[in-house]
């Protein structure tokens, strides 16, 4: 069973920062993608930004240039750093993980989510 936990949330004016970090835990063969999504209040769950145990990176065009992801391999960890952030920024930030239980299965895990408050 993998278990992931985000910490880095909170409140902030437009213009700062915040950073965004989740930790896998648990049994697992080995982490492939991992990244994180967000909801608003009445909207679908979006993907924001993702990467691969490459290293390769994919970000949803609304936070291109202000969002950066990263993630340790050694502590099966990602990261978002999150700049220049804007109140449409507001939701819950959820972290997923692309987990190999074994070799030949992935399985999706998904963090309990963590609030960002962006005020203008």
């Amino acid at each position: 069973q993998v278990r992931l936990v985000e910490s880095g949330g909170g409140s902030v004016q437009a213009g700062g920062s915040l950073r965004l970090s989740c930790a896998a835990s648990g049994s697992f063969f080995t982490i492939n993608d991992m990244g994180w999504y967000r909801q608003a209040p009445g909207n679908q769950r979006e993907l924001v930004a993702a990467v691969t145990g490459g290293g390769s990176t994919t970000y949803a065009d609304s936070v291109k240039g202000r969002f950066t992801i990263s993630r340790d391999n050694a502590k099966n960890t990602v990261y978002l750093q999150m700049d220049v952030l804007k109140p449409d920024d507001t939701a819950v930030y959820y972290c997923n993980a692309q987990v190999a239980t074994v070799p030949w299965s992935t399985v999706p895990a998904w963090g309990p989510g963590t609030q960002v408050t962006v005020s203008s």
